[in-house]
């Protein structure tokens, strides 16, 4: 179940439906006469506010507006259901499968990418904690070496969460701190190795070169690995996340997207806009800090929480 958190009291944390009732929807001639055009610009302004971007908004009203043509839409319990349908829809659409991806034999190797802050480290010790919860055997591996800082943020995620811990020193060749993680996978027959790299902006072409290196050893150590590439993205950075992913995406080809802070549904359309814009599915959705803070992403949960009527 995705959980979308809200502070109390705090204006900028109302839900989108909320500002959707007390905008769009607030004369009481739009519920008795249906979805006029008036409204509909309105709920157009509202969800591009929302990030949902350009694409996803017209669609959505577009529908909406066909909808209210038909006399489908004319209360407010109609439209609320059709606009939490849409949303839903629209992340069903495409490559939107969930689940990670196992291989065949172990050890699966899951590459995670992103760029600095985004909350990359914390997802790897929240995976690796959920993994070992599922009684798989786990490896993390430093490749962020850059920061010796992040070594040691990683090496401690791995110790709560049970998991072995390759490590390097800083300046070390990434590319060749993942090859020895798998090798010491291999040899110990880890079900799941997760391996970090380097938070990078997405306009470091140097840095990308450098990721697009890892993956190519990653995929001669075992081939058809990595099994999973994620790229996490933070929630509240709004439409440079689609740049951000579209960057990432034409470095490595990636299997799914991770999403970060997502503490209010103010801004919680970029989660569409971004799947949308690479059609990669959305895996998972971190919701605070701790270790249980992250949930298996599920399209339908997230439409109805993202316009929750109270």
């Amino acid at each position: 179940m995705v959980r979308i958190l809200r502070r109390e009291g705090d204006v900028a944390k109302r839900s989108l439906w909320q500002k959707i009732k007390d905008t769009a929807l607030m004369d009481l001639s739009v519920v008795v006469r249906g979805v006029g055009l008036g409204s509909l610009e309105q709920i157009e302004e509202l969800l591009l506010e929302a990030d949902f971007g350009v694409p996803v908004t017209l669609r959505l009203v577009a529908d909406i507006e066909g909808e209210a043509k038909k006399g489908r839409v004319k209360t407010e319990d109609e439209f609320h259901n059709a606009l939490r349908d849409g949303v839903e829809k629209a992340l069903r659409a495409g490559k939107s499968d969930p689940s990670l991806t196992f291989a065949a034999s172990a050890p699966t190797v899951v590459l995670v990418v992103g760029v600095n802050g985004a909350g990359k480290t914390t997802f790897i010790g929240k995976l690796a904690t959920r993994l070992a919860r599922e009684r798989k055997s786990v490896m993390v591996a430093a490749g962020d070496t850059y920061r010796a800082g992040a070594i040691d943020q990683l090496r401690l995620w791995a110790s709560r969460a049970g998991a072995q811990f390759v490590g390097s020193t800083a300046g070390a060749d990434p590319a060749s701190v993942a090859f020895s993680a798998i090798d010491a996978a291999v040899a110990r027959n880890i079900d799941v190795v997760i391996i970090d790299t380097a938070g990078r902006l997405h306009t470091q072409d140097g840095l990308m070169t450098e990721l697009q290196k890892v993956g190519k050893v990653i995929a001669k150590r075992i081939p058809g690995a990595p099994h999973e590439t994620l790229l996490v993205l933070d929630g509240t950075i709004g439409q440079n996340a689609v740049a951000q992913a579209r960057a990432f995406g034409g470095a490595v080809p990636l299997t799914g997207l991770v999403i970060t802070k997502l503490d209010g549904t103010a801004r919680g359309g970029i989660v569409v806009a971004v799947h949308e814009a690479l059609d990669v599915p959305v895996k998972f959705v971190g919701v605070g800090e701790q270790a249980d803070d992250l949930e298996p992403f599920d399209p339908g949960t997230f439409a109805a929480e993202l316009l929750e009527t109270e």
